[in-house]
């Protein structure tokens, strides 16, 4: 195992903050077993707790960090919280473009820009999206006929899915400008907000 790789990505962890609680709640809720993470930079953790995990970034520092799969995949088969073999790929690509892939449980949206709108397509039909509001991917996919709001999570890592009407209301009643979202690519100040949300694609 090439050790250097794997500090590599534990140092990342460090920096970014360690997300498997948030992928694992995830995984449990909606029995989670395929699922893209479109920007992933060198976020692995998804396939600690996930069988089946397509990484998909064209950064050069991620493409060269996948060079080392072997290493990547003996260490997850160390580490995995699921009896499953895990099964990992990565694609050095811009998400933006056709993906060659089969469609998916879920597609993970991190600080990565428009990602459940660019990839919807490769998630099956009742398949969640787990996306924060950074980039304002959130707010696209709430005003996104495809994709319905069906849960929270909030900052302890809880699935919430109650008052779900609250999210996505701006102050003094003001209508959602998705036009400004994508020429700023940034969510809104709404009057209440989240850490991450759920959505299921509902066509």
């Amino acid at each position: 195992m090439n050790r250097e790789i794997i500090e590599e990505y534990q140092a990342y962890t460090k920096k970014i903050g360690n997300r498997k609680t948030l992928y694992k709640i995830v995984a449990d809720e909606y029995n989670i077993k395929t699922a893209i993470y479109p920007g992933s930079h060198i976020d692995l953790t998804p396939s600690l707790v996930i069988p089946k995990v397509t990484y998909i970034d064209n950064f050069k520092g991620s493409i060269n960090f996948f060079k080392h799969i072997d290493s990547i995949k003996e260490y997850l088969e160390q580490k995995k919280e699921y009896p499953d073999s895990c099964e990992i790929n990565f694609l050095g690509q811009d998400y933006n473009q056709p993906l060659e892939i089969e469609e998916v449980d879920l597609i993970i949206s991190q600080y990565a820009g428009f990602v459940g709108q660019a990839t919807k397509d490769n998630l099956k039909v009742g398949g969640i999206l787990l996306c924060n509001d950074s980039h304002g991917d959130a707010s696209l996919a709430k005003s996104d006929e495809d994709f319905k709001l069906i849960g929270i999570v909030d900052r302890n890592n809880k699935i919430k899915n109650k008052n779900l009407e609250k999210y996505f209301i701006l102050p003094k009643g003001k209508s959602i400008n998705i036009k400004k979202v994508k020429e700023k690519m940034k969510g809104l100040k709404y009057n209440e907000v989240a850490e991450n949300y759920l959505f299921r694609k509902v066509k």
